[in-house]
This record gives C-alpha cells, structure tokens and sequence, in this order.
C-alpha cells in the first residue's frame, strides 16, 4: 500500500489541535484564534469561554458564516445564554466543542466548501 501525503492547497486547515495550541496548516498558534476557509484572524482577545462578550463575536459575524464551531479548551464548556442567543438571532449555527474535536470538525466542513468559521480558546 502506497501511502501519500495530500494537503488541501485551496483553503486553511488543520494539522492538529488541542488546550494548549493548534496547528493551522505548518503555523502553531498558542493564543486564541478565528478560523475560516481564507482568514486567520490571530489574537483572539478571549482566554475564557465565560468571558466572551459580544464585542469579541464582531470578528466572527464579520465572516458571515453558516456555522460556528466554539472551541473551547481541554474540554466542552458552554458560554452565557446571551452569547448563544447573539448566533441565534442571526440565525448563525454555534456548536461547542473541545478543541480537538473543533479542529476535526472544521476540517471536515471546510472541505466540504461550508462556510465555516472556528474560534479557538488556547488555555
């Protein structure tokens, strides 16, 4: 069996991923981050999922996505019902997620051609 390494050459992906820092193509990021198809959006200002307000989704909607994955550290941790409620009504998907799970939940959706944006919170 002859194996090859085949990267995706047409949008941003996910090499690996989990709390401490994620893999975005060959670029390890150690700080919070925003992830589209053809964006990184570096310097997330968010280090906690409770902390996040709505000032710090501009960036997010600003890509106009269809779904949202919430990376969320080691482990799933839901943000306020009001930041729920702010995807919601602009019928925006949210999931949240681990940050392993994100990172292969993105990856699968981008290549599909979704517009999918993910935020990463790196403890």
């Amino acid at each position: 069996m002859e194996l090859n390494l085949e990267r995706p050459g047409e949008y941003l992906f996910v090499r690996r991923g989990d709390a401490h820092s994620v893999t975005v193509v060959d670029h390890v990021l150690t700080r919070s981050f925003v992830l589209a198809r053809e964006t990184l959006i570096e310097d997330w200002p968010v280090a906690d999922v409770q902390a996040i307000d709505e000032a710090q989704l501009a960036p997010i909607f600003a890509l106009q996505p269809e779904v949202v994955l919430l990376g969320t550290g080691a482990r799933q941790r839901f943000p306020a019902q009001a930041i729920v409620a702010a995807f919601l009504q602009r019928r925006v998907g949210v999931e949240v997620m681990d940050n392993a799970a994100a990172s292969r939940t993105y990856n699968v959706l981008a290549s599909e051609g979704r517009h999918v944006v993910a935020a990463f919170i790196l403890e």
